[in-house]
């Protein structure tokens, strides 16, 4: 029977709107480059490659996404985009950045239900800055023990952070919206964690499940199940 003491949640898409702001920006985007080049399907694609080549440099978050949509925008249109529009480009950036923080319906109730019999605890991973923005934006802060933002989310580095706050892989259920970094790093060192899909999901965090397939965890429709979850898990 699990014994579990602190329960971690992912927080884009997962306690609130993320990934919903990038795809309404990459039609933004487009709309701005259709005046050079002819808009394909293989847009996104191309946008992404230059994202993921860059990931090492600028890491995750809206910073880099800008950057990369201004050397996507170079060179798709062979550098003949002008200057006010690359300044469109960085006003797009901006707003996202600006853009309201919208919790997902029944985390309140949920982290409210949870907070006096468990650590709660936020792992996220991003820009330092804009991660902090959005969770003291989001209203629900104070009701969290514990908040890391890491650069990337691998077994080593949810280690590394349990290790630093004293808890055990036995002792923590984990909570997140993507199977390749909040549900298999979880798995991998032993624990459990539990999917809910967002129903907008980056290219990058795109995992079949068949790749899934030696690992248990559960998966539940929406946030609002995780207390009965955890009931019954108990009751083991």
């Amino acid at each position: 029977m699990p014994n579990f003491k602190t329960i971690a949640f992912d927080a884009d898409d997962t306690l609130w709107v993320n990934e919903p702001i990038f795809t309404n920006t990459r039609l933004e985007f487009e709309n701005i480059l259709s005046k050079y080049i002819a808009i394909t399907d293989s847009l996104e694609k191309e946008l992404y490659e230059v994202e993921s080549r860059n990931l090492e440099l600028f890491g995750y978050g809206i910073k880099g996404f800008m950057l990369s949509m201004i050397e996507s925008a170079l060179e798709l249109t062979h550098y003949d985009i002008k200057g006010e529009d690359i300044e469109r480009i960085i006003s797009l950036g901006k707003d996202m950045l600006k853009h309201p923080v919208e919790v997902l319906e029944g985390v309140k109730d949920v982290i409210d239900e949870l907070e006096n019999d468990y650590q709660l605890m936020i792992i996220t991973k991003g820009d330092l800055w804009d991660q902090e923005s959005k969770i003291a934006r989001s209203g629900i802060a104070d009701f969290f023990n514990i908040v890391e933002i890491l650069s990337e989310k691998n077994p080593h580095a949810y280690s590394t952070v349990f290790s630093k706050h004293g808890i055990h892989i036995d002792e923590v259920l984990m909570i997140g919206n993507s199977l390749k970094s909040d549900v298999l790093p979880i798995c991998e060192l032993g624990g459990l964690a539990v999917h809910i899909p967002f129903h907008d999901t980056w290219m990058h965090e795109h995992m079949e499940k068949q790749h899934t397939a030696e690992h248990e965890y559960y998966e539940l429709n929406k946030i609002s199940e995780i207390p009965d979850l955890i009931r019954r898990l108990s009751q083991d």
